[in-house]
């Protein structure tokens, strides 16, 4: 039982992000101390090469345990896998941590793929535990909790392991294992971070409900008949597999980007002290948990998938800028604008595909999801790889990645081209507004429902459709519809054109979508209120024949007469820079044949009792 209705009332939540958090700034800590060290004593193509090599390194396990790691997930208790690759991280970074002491710098790079390798038998069950936790309601802010937290482990990782890295190394080095020595102590600090994260993840609670009951068959992995199965079984929704594959573009366009910048700044900046290098590429974390906060927040009523489009055009752009940047300065804040919309992208996506996936089928298709991501980076990395060997420059390859980014963009706004209009709509006017809704239960989550209220503003139809994931098809003036900019997505959107010569029509076809069971929007006044008051409610809505299954849901707008937006201009004028705040209360369903009068009666009960004075 939840403690109260908040995310954060929820039993295990704040020991399962710990968990998340000390998982992901340990795996980073040595990934950082390995890259610091090839940046110190390499330089130009090699060093490029060597830091695409050790995040091949990290990627390599998430690609041949794609099918176990899936099974694992779906078979076992995602609590006790968790605790138990916590135990397998124990014993390896005591293997680091001797490696760091005897200068064996080969077998720390390759001790690399051991800690990925227990990284991706955690990766099913740590993403496929959010949606046990949490539920269905909260899967949103759940994944945008995590992705924040992950994002802070990076950065604070990031930051602490290089700050104490060239404190303690100073000038007296003269290889790379005498780097390893210098800096050896942060390895017990990998072994203490292992320890308490299998402390906390001993003491999550165990939320699976139905367990797979297949078995695995060594054979049937090793001649690749599960990669087969299992790939089918994610392709089945398409909207999942296509999520999957966005998800891969944008990885691997961040791990190029990453995986050049050391060189770039190094070449192009004479940037040669790695706090420096590693802090700009860390604003993208910072960046990273504001997006993904910001998705999680425009995501309370349902998942928002048109940010996921947002966030691909805006990191498209930013990629494009930053070969042309010329200063430290300039490359954080486009590191950080490239965060933001990176947190845009993944919070929904990630959602979106743990939503739909059957539970009984949940870790298997997160594991592949890990496994075709993989496969992308590890692709991207070889032919950065290449590239480098052929002395092909970093800002080529970043710009190659933007056009990579014009894919990226391409897939999501043709899926969700409308979603992306009303989350940009929401982006926009969130500046500006404060929005509330009461009674949202009321609107039927399925069946024909007809939406009618009072008309106060241009943004009515807006503020309306901002909590619902389903579609409202408004009637809308044939001039409004037939807009030069904005008529394919009132097209897109199945907004329906009426006019005072053909308004027959318009309800005949707003008949026939409330017969398909859609949610159809209607402002019975006609027109915006010049005073605030409710003005006459109009009767043609009532030409809609009754005889479909739904309801009429009356609503009112509170809070945005006297803005901009509407006709009447207050003369007190609130600061251009405070936020108006703006409340709808829906009402109960009533029947379908209720007369104008009646209606007009119920929305002006609900203005006497709420308007604000």
């Amino acid at each position: 039982m939840q403690k109260k209705d908040t995310l954060f009332g929820i039993v295990g939540l704040i020991n399962y992000l710990i968990v998340i958090f000390l998982n992901a700034f340990t795996d980073l800590g040595h990934k950082i101390i390995i890259q610091n060290t090839i940046f110190k004593i390499y330089d130009g193509d090699t060093l490029i090469v060597l830091t695409a090599i050790v995040n091949a390194l990290i990627l390599l396990p998430f690609i041949l345990i794609f099918s176990p790691s899936g099974f694992l997930a779906d078979r076992f208790p995602k609590n006790k896998i968790m605790e138990y690759s916590s135990i397998f991280a124990i014993f390896i970074t005591l293997g680091i941590t001797y490696s760091y002491y005897h200068g064996h710098f080969y077998t720390a790079f390759g001790m690399t793929f051991m800690i990925a390798f227990q990284s991706a038998i955690y990766g099913p069950a740590k993403y496929g535990y959010i949606k046990e936790l949490v539920g269905i309601k909260f899967i949103s802010a759940g994944n945008g909790a995590i992705q924040a937290v992950t994002t802070v482990a990076i950065l604070g990782g990031i930051i602490f392991y290089t700050v104490l890295f060239e404190g303690m190394l100073g000038d007296s080095f003269q290889t790379k294992e005498d780097i390893l020595k210098i800096v050896a102590p942060l390895g017990w600090l990998l072994v203490i971070g292992s320890i308490v994260e299998w402390f906390l993840a001993s003491k999550l609670p165990n939320k699976m409900i139905e367990s797979s009951k297949k078995s695995f068959n060594v054979k049937r992995y090793l001649t690749g008949a599960y990669l087969h199965k299992n790939m089918k079984i994610i392709k089945r929704k398409k909207e999942i597999f296509e999520a999957i594959l966005a998800l891969s573009l944008f990885w691997s366009i961040s791990q190029v980007v990453l995986a050049v910048f050391g060189e770039y700044a190094k070449s192009k900046l004479g940037v040669t002290n790695t706090i420096f290098v590693q802090g700009v590429m860390a604003l993208a974390g910072i960046g990273i948990v504001i997006g993904s906060i910001m998705a999680a927040k425009f995501s309370k009523y349902f998942i928002n998938t048109g940010l996921s489009a947002l966030g691909a055009v805006g990191l498209t752009l930013v990629v494009f800028f930053i070969p042309t940047s010329t200063s430290l300065t300039q490359l954080g804040i486009i590191f950080m604008l490239f965060g933001i919309f990176s947190g845009f992208l993944m919070v929904p996506l990630n959602a979106q595909i743990q939503f739909l996936s059957p539970r009984v089928h949940l870790g298997t298709i997160l594991a592949g999801n890990n496994f075709i991501q993989n496969i992308f980076m590890f692709s991207f990395l070889v032919l950065t790889t290449i590239f480098a060997y052929h002395s092909i420059s970093g800002g080529i390859l970043i710009y190659a990645m933007a056009i990579v980014g014009l894919m990226l963009s391409f897939l999501l706004l043709k899926r969700y081209i409308v979603m992306t209009f009303w989350a940009f709509m929401e982006l926009i006017s969130s500046f500006r507004h404060s929005y509330t809704y009461v009674g949202l239960q009321n609107i039927p989550s399925k069946g024909a429902v007809l939406l009618l209220g009072n008309h106060v503003s241009w943004l009515d139809w807006v503020i309306v459709q901002l909590p619902l994931s389903r579609r409202i098809n408004f009637l809308m003036d044939k001039d409004i519809y037939h807009w030069k900019f904005f008529h394919a997505f009132f097209k897109k959107g199945e907004a329906i054109p009426v006019s005072p010569k053909a308004s027959k029509d318009a309800f005949k076809e707003a008949y026939k979508r409330l017969l398909d069971a859609k949610v159809v929007g209607i402002f019975p006044e006609g027109e915006i209120s010049i005073d605030g008051k409710l003005g006459k409610f109009y009767r043609g809505y009532e030409l809609i024949s009754s005889d479909y299954k739904g309801v009429i849901v009356p609503y009112f707008i509170d809070g945005v007469f006297g803005s901009s937006f509407s006709k009447y201009k207050n003369k007190n004028k609130k600061s251009f820079f405070k936020r108006r705040e703006i409340t709808v209360y829906f009402a109960p369903p009533i029947p379908n044949d209720t007369k104008a009068d009646d209606l007009k009666s119920i929305i002006q009960e609900l203005k006497d009792r709420y308007e604000t004075k």
